[in-house]
Parts: structure tokens; sequence; C-alpha cells
């Protein structure tokens, strides 16, 4: 593979109800503050991003990018907060998300936009 090319990697969003139990133990310790980690099992690499303690819910995280370019993984996520007509609750909130991608043995580098 060519340096300079970037290859558009297939992922999934985990859903909550997905998110194997070894995952779950390690987000509920790390999500008050912002973590990005990586996790292995079989054949599947798991990217979580998270953007620890938010003042209020209604915030979403998408995915912007995940590709594979020379020796590294690139993933990019954008925090969205709430939008004006959604009504704001007063509870805090951990956003997260879970991505799922096949294995690959390669270090993956993050960024936020």
């Amino acid at each position: 593979m060519n340096d300079e090319e970037e290859k558009e990697l297939e992922y999934t969003v985990v859903q909550e109800d997905h998110i194997p139990q070894e995952i779950q133990g390690i987000i509920q310790e790390k999500k008050g503050q912002k973590f990005q980690m990586t996790y292995q099992s079989q054949d599947y690499l798991y990217i979580m991003v998270g953007y620890g303690i938010q003042n209020s819910g209604g915030y979403s995280i998408t995915v912007e990018k995940l590709t594979q370019k020379g020796e590294g993984i690139y993933c990019e996520t954008r925090l969205a907060g709430p939008s004006q007509k959604e009504e704001m609750t007063k509870e805090v909130s951990y956003p997260y998300i879970v991505i799922k991608t096949e294995y690959r043995d390669a270090p993956v580098v993050f960024k936020e936009s």
C-alpha cells in the first residue's frame, strides 16, 4: 500500500446494548474524563472515544472519517451539542461512541473536528 493512499474503512457504531461487557466496564471507569482507546476482541478492533462530563444531555457524536493511511488508522470524530429545539435536560451526561471495525495491526491516530 502506498504511504499516501488513504483507504476508507468499513465500520459499525455499536449500540449501547451490544457493547461487550469488558468495554462497558472500561467506559464506566473512564467516562468522567475525555478518553480515546482501542480494544481488540477476536477479529475486531473497537475504537472508543469519550468526551467526558457535559452539563446537560442532548449531545451526539459523529464519525467524520475512519481511514487507513500508510501504517496508521485515522479516526476523526465530532461532538455536537444539543440543538436549540431540543429541550435540554438538567442532568449531566457522558457522551461517548464505540466503533467496531475489522482488526488491523496498526496504531490508531485520533482526531477531533
